[in-house]
């Protein structure tokens, strides 16, 4: 068990690295051994922070349900229940299933951007008139990586069908089903989607920074413009570190109040056992249904993060142990904040460490078969070589800049990356905003870079 000593230490790590990462506001809540400890900086644990991606796990979670009552089928093709889908090739959108989306072996690539609009890290959206119905007539422009089923490409399309999935079910809205099927049950009181729940309620205000440095508070509130709907299975939801807590309670298995009428404990499980496999990713070893998958420290986790303007959210959990954890930050700098929060309670609360993995020697001539630009709809990824090691810089397509009104994160400059073996196609990025990151180089049949995988999703190679 904790010692209260621990939670003191906690408390101060948590204060000494905002300051040192300069980030105003930081919510931390962590369980263990069925007790809850919570610290803050200039928040508290029922502030809210948009939590992005971590959505995906609660839309997981309502698909499972109806799965489970018999109204859905996940080895059923999506057109099943969204007979009007059109992708950019009709065989593809015949084939794919909900099983597809919920493991992210749909083929489909990240998310359309409609250059109109504001766009996040991981929140980008097309939305037309702002509804998911509008966003699901677009995929026909979406391109496709991969046959369904094929591999492991993290899509924020494919969540983002997958409320539209929920929504003819239901005959709801995905916002209200997902209230009904999962937040209201399980008494997430403070877990929302729309800015006006968010605006009764107290919350904390993402941050950016300028050409100078300079923090500035981070316009629109969520990644993409108030209004619009059809991002929130994949990345709109809004919620606080108590509420992440009981979330995570809830599937370690725990019975809280009406649990089993959300989900047995046995389906729970379910969707954090490997579903599809990611290779050399930080993020995990694995997809589970709206989980990440990894071993960190010869314990096995499951969990998930969301990145939004200037607002950076982490869950992680560990089931042998009934251990979890949630932080969530308002500034440029908070994914490693955050990181480094999630690292400091797995030492000192369970005793498990995870030590990065040192890159091999420079090797100009294995180094030249990588340089170049890879992209998303979104986002460019440029690799060089600076003569002392590989370096790779990431950012928003400056057209989608120049396109959009709206204040957008930094992007991350040149850093230092390199090869993690003598042999494959492994790496590890060693310095800045993304230090520690792991992936892997994918190739074609004939053995030629097509494309890399950062994130848990695949660049593809430009040109």
């Amino acid at each position: 068990m904790a010692s209260q000593g621990t939670a003191q230490e906690l408390a101060a790590f948590v204060a000494e690295a905002a300051k040192a990462y300069d980030v105003p506001g930081v919510s931390v809540g962590v369980l263990l051994d069925g007790r809850e400890y919570f610290t803050s900086v200039d928040v508290d644990e029922r502030t809210l922070f948009h939590i992005a991606s971590v959505t995906k796990s609660f839309t997981a979670t309502a698909l499972m349900r109806l799965a489970a009552e018999g109204r859905i089928d996940l080895e059923a093709p999506v057109r099943t229940y969204v007979p009007e889908l059109k992708l950019a090739d009709e065989t593809h959108a015949a084939r794919i299933t909900v099983r597809n989306l919920l493991d992210h072996t749909g083929g489909l690539e990240w998310n359309l951007i409609d250059t109109g609009s504001g766009t996040g890290t991981d929140s980008g959206t097309a939305d037309g008139d702002g509804s998911l119905a509008a966003f699901v007539a677009k995929l026909v422009a979406l391109p496709l990586i991969a046959e369904p089923g094929v591999r492991a490409s993290y899509s924020q399309a494919g969540y983002n069908l997958l409320g539209r999935v929920i929504e003819k079910v239901t005959g709801q809205s995905y916002e209200r089903a997902v209230a009904e099927l999962v937040l209201t049950p399980l008494g997430l009181i403070d877990t929302v989607f729309d800015l006006d729940d968010v605006m009764v309620r107290t919350f904390a205000v993402g941050h950016n920074r300028d050409a100078d440095g300079v923090l500035h508070a981070a316009t629109p509130w969520k990644s993409y413009p108030a209004g619009t709907h059809g991002n929130n299975p994949g990345g709109g939801g809004v919620s606080c570190a108590a509420d992440l807590l009981r979330w995570a309670r809830f599937h370690l298995g725990e019975q809280v109040g009406a649990a089993e009428q959300v989900l047995s404990v046995e389906a729970r499980r379910a969707m954090r056992e490997p579903k599809s496999e990611l290779r050399g990713s930080t993020l995990g070893d694995a997809f589970g249904f709206g989980w990440f998958l990894n071993e960190i420290g010869g314990v096995r986790t499951f969990g998930h993060g969301g990145s939004g303007n200037g607002q950076f959210a982490e869950l992680l959990a560990v089931p042998e142990r009934g251990f979890a954890i949630a932080v969530l930050s308002n500034a440029t700098e908070g994914y490693q904040l955050n990181q480094d929060i999630v690292k400091w309670a797995l030492e000192h609360f369970l005793a498990v460490v995870e030590q990065d993995p040192e890159p091999v020697a420079y090797d100009a001539d294995r180094n030249r078969a990588v340089v170049g630009r890879y992209e998303i709809d979104a986002m460019n990824l440029d690799i060089a070589d600076d003569g002392e090691h590989l370096t790779l810089a990431v950012g928003i397509k400056p057209e989608i800049r120049a396109a959009s009104d709206a204040d957008m994160p930094p992007d991350y400059p040149a850093a230092a990356m390199g090869f993690l073996a003598a042999d494959g196609d492994d790496y590890i990025i060693t310095e800045g905003g993304l230090k520690g990151q792991r992936g892997v180089f994918a190739r074609d049949e004939s053995g030629a870079i097509v494309g890399i995988d950062i994130a848990g999703r695949l660049f593809g190679r430009a040109g």
